[in-house]
């Protein structure tokens, strides 16, 4: 475990430090050298907000709001005896009203972890299901995932949104005979890579996570085709319903379980998530594996989850 979370602070570390090199390096093209300063100071400032508040950033950019048992009682009832398997501290849990099925998980260490749900997911899924996604999340906290993932949104958003303001500038910053030190080939090119590189990043990050969260979260449950199926639902609604604050905030679409995003599916770099087929055959391969193919199991007696939501 000691391993795990050194591994989980210094991938944190390595992504501040490209993410902070890479947002000089947007600040210089806008403003030369001068610029680079600027951007510098500017990153280490967000680097220290968003390390202590990403995770009541991201809450906030999607209007969560905080339930408990006597506003929610069956969804922190189904988080509670998930978290006691997962052997994590209770997280604080979120509903976010949005009629897209979709959940996330956020918080730099399993102290301070968040679980948010849409509206739209408890419409949806069965309390099985609901109990897969919910064991996807807990695996993100119990992995260390939730730290770099938050972190990564918001220095990413900020590098996208400073890219965008090159258009605003006249080609950049100009030399002591005022020609420009960008010109139109290097201008267009700040505002499409700068974003496009950080988007990478992210991407990455997730599709890697994704598979490991799916299979520890399965373990969790202790039922791989609940959250199989629960996938199946998601990746369907996702593409049907939309998600307007993510589309809006797509530097924050690799937190979700599912792409929140519209555009095709790919299971390759330029997607957020790996493609559902895939994360859905590797749960049903781990069903067989752990001997529950087609017999899931049931939370327990007291809180079954084997009953439709509603």
């Amino acid at each position: 475990m000691a391993l795990v979370i050194s591994m989980s602070y210094l991938r944190t570390a390595i992504l501040l430090a490209g993410l902070t090199a890479l947002f000089m390096g947007v600040g210089y093209l806008l403003g030369g050298w001068s610029g680079a300063l600027i951007a510098f100071f500017i990153a280490a400032a967000m680097n220290f907000f968003t390390y202590w508040n990403a995770d009541q950033l991201v809450l906030s950019m999607y209007g969560a709001r905080e339930v408990d048992e006597r506003t929610a009682a069956e969804l922190v009832h189904i988080v509670a005896e998930l978290a006691n398997r997962a052997e994590l501290p209770m997280p604080r849990v979120y509903l976010v009203d949005n009629p897209q099925p979709n959940a996330f998980a956020t918080g730099r260490n399993p102290d301070h972890a968040a679980i948010a749900v849409t509206t739209g997911l408890l419409n949806v899924l069965s309390r099985e299901e609901v109990a897969g996604v919910i064991s996807h999340e807990l695996a993100h906290v119990k992995n260390r995932d939730t730290l770099l993932m938050t972190v990564t949104a918001t220095i990413a958003g900020a590098i996208s949104m400073l890219a965008q303001f090159g258009m605003f500038f006249g080609g950049g910053h100009r030399d002591s005979n005022g020609n420009s030190g960008m010109g139109v080939i290097g201008t267009l090119a700040m505002i499409v890579l700068a974003p496009l590189a950080a988007m990478l990043v992210q991407m990455a990050i997730s599709r890697t996570r994704e598979y490991a969260a799916d299979n520890v979260g399965a373990r969790i449950s202790g039922n791989p085709e609940s959250l199989a199926s629960a996938l199946a639902k998601l990746d369907v609604a996702a593409h049907e319903i939309e998600n307007v604050t993510a589309e809006q905030n797509p530097a924050t679409a690799h937190l979700f379980i599912i792409n929140p995003l519209s555009g095709e599916r790919m299971d390759n770099l330029f997607s957020t998530h790996p493609s559902t087929e895939n994360r859905i055959a590797a749960l049903e391969q781990l069903a067989v594996q752990m001997g529950v193919a087609r017999s899931g199991r049931r939370l327990g007696s007291s809180h079954s989850v084997s009953r439709p939501w509603r």
